[in-house]
């Protein structure tokens, strides 16, 4: 089964958890602890491999051929953010087409203005409704694969209010979206009314330190969604564990002390599905998912 039909299949059978992940590895970590989908953001594209904030400083080609790592090293769809299209109509085409070769199971498109900003900070501005819409056609029309899945997100809560995010959902979702994505929701109801409003496959977006609130999968569920992404959460907690040991490194001058909370070369290897002894590298068949406990 193709990974875009698989995902459709998981979107229409309930909600599909994908913690996010910045570069492949973290994938297999993801896939080896049993979700079902895997998720990459800009964000974690930007800071993890670039050193840069997310502002939309990584090219079409940088971002296609990051994601294509990702996607490739594991066998759960994997979707994708596209920040603003990076560009017209046409660059939209062309991202939903370079996105499908990599081997992605869909990506979501955003209404604001390019440069844009993180989502979940202030001072950003909306594009006219009229031009996500011709950019979701443009999407739409330019996948080979009917199945790969195109998610419409609007940021327009933090700049036109909550109104205006249900029209242009609305308005998204009839222009051919598959899902929407509505960006900086800043409270449990209405998250709720969200949901009630918009009868379409919805994504909530469970980033730390943003404007909205933190909300469990099963309570998501409940509400409608069927997708829940959890973009930094895995690189939030590896860089502050790399901070502080770090720091306790240059204090130190030995790692002695970190040694039990380091994974072990044998764990590392089992991750990679590589046994040095085997002279065959990818191995022919996978061995499975393996343990749960790294």
């Amino acid at each position: 089964m193709r990974k875009t039909t698989q995902l459709r299949k998981l979107i229409a059978r309930g909600c599909v958890v994908m913690p996010g992940a910045f570069n492949a590895y973290t994938a297999r970590l993801i896939e080896r602890a049993g979700f079902d989908a895997a998720y990459v953001s800009g964000a974690g594209l930007s800071n993890a491999t670039a050193g840069v904030p997310d502002i939309g400083l990584l090219s079409l080609e940088e971002v296609a051929r990051l994601c294509g790592y990702v996607a490739q090293a594991v066998t759960v769809p994997v979707i994708a953010d596209a920040d603003t299209g990076f560009g017209g109509s046409a660059n939209v085409a062309r991202t939903v087409q370079e996105f499908e070769r990599v081997g992605l199971a869909g990506l979501h498109i955003e209404d604001q203005i390019f440069p844009k900003r993180c989502g979940h900070l202030s001072g950003k501005e909306v594009e006219p409704t009229s031009e996500i819409v011709g950019k979701i056609r443009a999407a739409v029309n330019a996948r080979t694969d009917r199945d790969f899945v195109i998610i419409a997100r609007t940021d327009s809560r933090a700049v036109e209010g909550f109104d205006a995010a249900v029209d242009r959902a609305h308005e998204y979702f009839a222009a051919g979206a598959d899902a929407i994505f509505p960006e900086a929701l800043q409270s449990p109801e209405e998250f709720k009314r969200f949901a009630k409003l918009v009868k379409a496959p919805l994504l909530a977006n469970m980033t730390e330190f943003g404007k909205g609130p933190l909300l469990s999968v099963k309570q998501l569920a409940a509400m409608g969604y069927r997708m829940v992404i959890f973009p930094q959460s895995a690189f939030r907690v590896g860089s502050r564990a790399a901070m502080e040991f770090l720091q306790d490194l240059k204090r130190r001058g030995t790692q002695q002390a970190w040694l039990d909370r380091m994974q072990s070369r044998a764990e590392l290897y089992d991750v990679l599905n590589y046994d040095p002894a085997d002279e065959d590298w990818p191995p022919r068949r996978r061995r499975g998912r393996g343990k749960k406990t790294l």
